[in-house]
């Protein structure tokens, strides 16, 4: 049975998302610790999506988040507008001169090299959209008025404050309200929830959220420490598990949650930080769909590869309701996200379709 979604010409929006996006700090082939120069991106894990689907596939979309209104959070807000994706339900917090009440996030990002692994350090306390509570945003506005076929949020921006899982499911429940399809990346980080009450709090906001979520994401980390479903021989790479197994765990997901109507994975088995074997799967109306693989994917950034996954799906349910073609948008522009420096897509959707079809990487002229 095909997913209710509805139509593109009843919403001003083909999908909107909730998240903060930091200003990304990119050493390059180097060092963060003996970096002297930087490159500037902006990422962050549900702006990624809405990114990917406005500048990969030509969708209408938005974001909503919060700055503290500085140089830094307008430099991030023209990395947005240059992406293409509406910024008119950023909320700017007045910036005190000196960070003390507000500012905004930067994440110094290491891509990674043969054996030496991606490193991430975020520097993020006392964000503008760590602090956004509920009441200040007019969701009514946005999905009742407005209109959006689907929204995206995810468990990075649920850790980030004492308010913001409450902002994610006022949210939420106002989506569903008016119809809106919403999906969520479970996007378990460890180093977010632990002095806030670690696996216990986790599994609480998650579990309250995901009685909401039609379309749930994430890896096999992911559903047992955000969900707490519990998977045999689980390793850092898929392929050291029977895919079997991760299958019963996903049966039991969609039994303790009926509402959802799709879940999804990222296949990743890191043989280096720059080969991976990298597929994906859904599960959809009782069965499993599984992407084309892509053994020995060699990989510049794997930073925003499950993010640009996500958009993919989106853009493959959104297009042709279709599971099958849904989980291979999505493996395949996760694919070539990886291919290119920063968190966000640069590739195109001729691009993605060309790898969907098994075209190589012979040169175009």
């Amino acid at each position: 049975m095909a997913i209710e979604i509805k139509s593109a010409e009843s919403c001003h929006y083909d999908c909107i998302s909730l998240g903060e996006i930091m200003l990304r700090l990119d050493p390059g082939e180097g060092r963060v610790h003996t970096a002297r120069q930087f490159t500037a991106w902006e990422g962050g894990g549900e702006y990624n999506v809405t990114r990917g689907l406005r500048r990969c596939f030509g969708l209408r979309t938005a974001v909503v988040t919060a700055f503290a209104d500085n140089p830094v959070g307008r430099l991030v807000e023209d990395f947005i507008l240059q992406g293409g994706v509406d910024t008119q339900f950023i909320k700017w917090t007045p910036y005190d001169g000196i960070g003390r009440t507000v500012r905004n996030g930067l994440n110094f990002t290491e891509r990674g090299f043969g054996i030496r692994g991606a490193v991430g350090t975020p520097d993020r306390g006392n964000t503008a959209a760590s602090q956004l509570k509920p009441g200040d945003i007019d969701w009514e506005h946005i999905f009742g008025k407005l209109g959006a076929r689907w929204f995206h949020t995810g468990g990075i921006f649920a850790a980030l404050g004492d308010a913001t899982p409450d902002v994610v499911i006022e949210a939420v429940k106002i989506a569903k309200k008016h119809g809106t399809i919403v999906s969520y990346d479970l996007n378990y980080r460890p180093s977010l929830w632990e002095s806030i009450g670690g696996h216990a709090r986790c599994q609480e906001v998650n579990r309250e959220i995901a009685q909401y979520v039609d379309v749930m994401i994430g890896n096999e980390e992911d559903f047992t420490a955000c969900l707490g479903f519990e998977v045999e021989g689980v390793d850092e790479n898929i392929s050291e598990i029977e895919i079997d197994s991760f299958k019963s765990m996903i049966e039991q997901a969609v039994k303790t949650f009926p509402n959802f109507k799709a879940t999804a994975t990222t296949l990743r088995a890191v043989k280096t930080a720059t080969v991976n074997d990298w597929s994906a799967i859904v599960w959809h109306d009782g069965g499993f769909h599984q992407s084309r693989e892509y053994p020995e994917l060699e990989i510049m950034d794997r930073v925003g590869g499950g993010d640009s996954f996500a958009s993919g799906l989106i853009y493959g349910f959104l297009a042709s309701n279709d599971p099958d073609k849904a989980v291979n948008y999505g493996a395949a522009h996760g694919a070539l996200a990886m291919t290119t420096p920063g968190d966000t897509s640069m590739a195109s959707l001729k691009e993605v379709e060309k790898v969907m079809g098994g075209g190589g990487a012979r040169v175009v002229r």
